[in-house]
């Protein structure tokens, strides 16, 4: 399994997002297959996951916890804290007292006695983040915590919180479909040696070809009220899927793959964290590892996917709040 520096944590080059298994996508995956696809990832060398508490809310966590603990020492597990209730309905909150009820509650639920990797989930307006950094830091230095990292932040809250303690890692939505970190937060991670951890690298599915105009979704799959995944915006930004289609044709690839190797191409402190509950696609996710692209590919997928402008907003107004801070 070949290998990422985030900051100073090592991880292999692709993690594992556990979200989808219990949360966001339909109907949950039941326990012992989801604990089967998280040690099948573990046996296949992947060593980073990704969970957090209102992934269920908490059945995720105790999900990965169940799975993870027989090879603890052998994986690095992020999570996350920042909502109210652990209700992302119901706000946000990173008060530093709500920082540390989350991480105790996090750490039992992971049966574990450190998390590798503690996420602010999203950016809180009401909170000083030195003040959110300071308390991780502390958690830090009782042993509780590794490292400290954020989620959808901005430059300017990306180098305060730097500036306070050590950021690890910036985990925000980046793909072949959303590429605005580029310009963003790309620039600022790099100057200060932070890793970065795109999430959904795989355009929630839609970039794999698994989705199109006629997609129906399960009524607790949160992509129908996605503007990105109206059917018109499907519709139009089947375009993008076609484009990707064909220069994995060329390459004797599928579009995971060619999405993910041309993630991976673009810096050496990348860890994408595709999700999947289906073991076939966690291996042609992981085969995309050995898809080596050139300058010259690299530059016909940016000629080729630039031709094609993406369809509808990433989320609905009410949520934007939550983003890009």
């Amino acid at each position: 399994m070949q290998t990422r520096k985030l900051g100073g944590l090592d991880v292999s080059a692709l993690g594992l997002g556990c979200m989808g298994l219990s949360h966001g996508y339909g109907t949950p995956t039941a326990t012992k297959e989801g604990v089967e696809l998280i040690r099948a990832a573990v046996e296949r060398g992947v060593t980073f996951f990704d969970t957090a508490e209102v992934y269920g809310p908490f059945t995720n966590e105790s999900l990965v916890g169940e799975a993870l603990e027989p090879v603890r020492d052998r994986v690095v597990i992020a999570t996350k804290f920042g909502f109210r209730d652990a209700n992302t309905q119901a706000g946000l909150d990173s008060r530093p007292k709500h920082i540390r009820e989350v991480a105790e509650a996090s750490l039992k639920r992971l049966r574990t006695d450190r998390i590798d990797l503690l996420y602010q989930h999203r950016v809180d307006p009401e909170v000083p983040i030195e003040e959110v950094a300071g308390t991780v830091g502390e958690l830090i230095a009782e042993g509780k915590v590794l490292h400290f990292g954020l989620s959808e932040a901005g430059p300017d809250i990306i180098r305060r919180a730097h500036a306070e303690h050590p950021v690890t890692a910036l985990q925000s939505e980046y793909s072949l479909w959303w590429r605005e970190p580029e310009q963003t937060v790309m620039p600022v991670l790099e100057e200060l040696g932070i890793g970065f951890v795109p999430f959904s690298p795989l355009g929630r599915g839609f970039l794999a070809g698994g989705v199109d105009e006629t997609t129906t979704f399960d009524a607790k799959d949160f992509r129908a009220n996605l503007p990105r995944f109206s059917a018109e915006a499907r519709q139009a930004n089947r375009a993008l899927v076609d484009v990707i289609e064909d220069l994995a044709r060329s390459r004797g690839a599928t579009r995971a793959q060619i999405a993910l190797a041309w993630l991976l191409a673009q810096k050496p402190w990348i860890a994408p964290i595709p999700g999947t509950t289906k073991l076939h696609r966690l291996d042609e996710n992981l085969a995309s590892l050995d898809l080596t692209l050139s300058a010259e590919d690299l530059a016909e997928i940016d000629e080729a996917v630039s031709a094609v402008p993406v369809q509808g907003a990433r989320y609905p107004e009410k949520l934007q709040q939550f983003v890009s801070r």
